[in-house]
């Protein structure tokens, strides 16, 4: 149950603010409205909102029970988790929160959004740059290399097939 409300607050509290709160707060500067109709431009703009959504959710799923920890850097999975969609890619929670971040451009149409997810994946590329990576290789050596020389980063690509 501590396991469960821990991710709860961190998801409301992080992708929930980057991937939600932050967009519509910035395209209600310029007038943008959360409501409205379902036009077809909104529509479309839900496939990539509901997709990243769903690809968060998923690998929290994986990071819970396989890692048996939040996706708060200071509660660090207990093993590496390389199920799910980590299998394809090394981070694929942030995929999806720049994917929800691009529905949201697409839904508000408002130029000012574009530079969200530019901005959200530079701060996240340094993150997992300079902590994420070192902090993995740290906690979980070679079994961690080998996957990292497996699975990119970024794309989905090659499957990871190794423990």
């Amino acid at each position: 149950m501590i396991l469960f409300l821990k991710n709860l607050l961190f998801t409301l509290l992080v992708p929930g603010t980057v991937a939600f709160y932050l967009p519509v707060w910035v395209a209600s500067w310029s007038g943008g409205r959360l409501g409205g109709p379902l036009t077809l431009n909104r529509a479309v703009a839900l496939v990539p909102i509901l997709a990243g959504a769903a690809t968060y959710f998923w690998c929290l799923y994986w990071f819970v029970r396989d890692g048996r920890a939040t996706p708060f850097p200071l509660d660090p999975p207990k093993v590496l988790v390389v199920h799910g969609p980590y299998r394809y890619v090394r981070n694929p929670m942030y995929v999806g929160v720049c994917i929800a971040l691009v529905g949201w451009w697409l839904w508000f149409q408002r130029v000012d959004l574009l530079w969200l997810p530019a901005i959200y994946f530079a701060i996240v590329a340094l993150f997992v740059n300079l902590y994420e990576e070192p902090t993995l290789r740290r906690l979980f050596g070679a079994q961690y290399d080998r996957y990292r020389a497996t699975v990119g980063a970024w794309i989905p690509g090659r499957p990871w097939s190794g423990d």
